[in-house]
């Protein structure tokens, strides 16, 4: 048991296996500007250039102790691949999409043929490639993207994807089954590359957009399809205070369900979740990892254990600004933990 690989450790903890103690990581971004400045690899550079993508992500496990290397660092290459405009951020800002291909209809909408070698996504493929050979066969490799809620309103926009959640359900179901196949090919390729989990954030799914009755009448049968379909282990990061939406989330078939500390109690959402998912999560990245101090981060990690989270990460993605030491501080208090 006390043999376990970071791989085996991860895996068996999002699988509801045992493991001699709780992985902690991060599933979502985590690119920081003291890591870029450290290694070498800035924002925006770092998006497009898969040496330099590997770089970052690398840093942040062999320097931080995170267990995991994650890959990329935001929720924009599927939909650039998919005709979306991209603003492509700055050293400390996030790539966005600032503009929709398919804004009033979806005439003439699908999955390019050659969809794998648009954009960014070849780099974040060669990236998985390059982690995989620098990090060797124990080291967990997640992969990140947008979820097919998510890409349905990016291709859409919010605003027509919203009106026609409510006026136009037939572009509604179409533009949602377009983005769920999109995303299942984008994801199988990241695990051909060598991801052993795929972590999807679909923040357009969670309540404050989406109400909880549309989660469970189209949401959820995406989601279910897409967990279904990708051959590997996944986690769904739901923005937000999803406790509306945490049971329909838990019969979506991901292995790992990704919580902010907007939920509230972990305890409570490990009983609403019972067995059929794990509870990855919640420490705050705006208002914990961010601005610290340490000792509120070993605290609120070690309450978080205590109240029984499968996998400790943060709530969200890192905010570029956080400092590694408060990274550490995360990983420190799940090693004091178990000592």
């Amino acid at each position: 048991m006390s043999n376990m690989t970071l791989k085996e450790r991860l895996l068996n903890a999002l699988e509801g296996k045992t493991v001699d103690k709780t992985p902690v990581c991060s599933v979502t971004q985590t690119g920081i500007v003291e890591l870029m400045d450290e290694v070498g690899a800035p924002w925006p550079e770092a998006h497009s250039d898969a040496g330099l993508m590997a770089k970052l992500a690398i840093a942040n496990h062999e320097l931080s102790g995170l267990e995991a290397v994650r890959v990329p660092y935001c929720l924009t290459v599927l939909v650039e691949g998919m005709g979306c405009e991209i603003n492509m951020g700055t050293k400390n800002r996030q790539p966005s999409v600032t503009g929709h291909p398919y804004p009033k209809d979806l005439e003439g909408a699908s999955i390019p043929e050659d969809l794998l070698q648009r954009g960014r996504i070849p780099a974040v493929l060669e990236a998985i490639k390059i982690i995989r050979g620098k990090v060797g066969p124990d080291v967990p490799i997640i992969g990140g993207m947008e979820g097919p809620i998510t890409v349905a309103s990016d291709l859409a926009s919010v605003k027509s994807f919203m009106k026609w959640s409510i006026k136009k359900p037939d572009l509604f179901e179409q533009v949602l089954d377009l983005a769920t196949e999109a995303t299942i090919k984008y994801a199988n390729a990241m695990v051909e590359a060598g991801a052993d989990v795929i972590s999807v954030a679909d923040p357009v799914a969670s309540p404050d957009l989406m109400s909880p009755d549309s989660f469970k009448q189209y949401l959820q049968p995406r989601l279910q399809k897409f967990s279904a379909d990708v051959n590997s282990v996944t986690v769904l990061h739901i923005c937000g205070n999803v406790n509306p939406v945490l049971d329909y989330m838990a019969d979506c078939g991901f292995e790992g369900l990704s919580v902010e500390e907007k939920i509230g109690s972990v305890k409570k959402a490990k009983e609403v979740i019972g067995t059929r998912a794990r509870l990855v999560g919640n420490i705050s990245s705006p208002f914990t990892l961010l601005p610290g101090p340490i000792e509120k981060i070993k605290t609120e990690s070690k309450q978080a254990l205590a109240d029984g989270v499968d996998v400790l990460a943060p709530g969200c993605g890192i905010a570029p600004m956080t400092p590694l030491e408060n990274i550490k501080a995360m990983v420190a208090a799940r090693d004091e933990y178990y000592a």
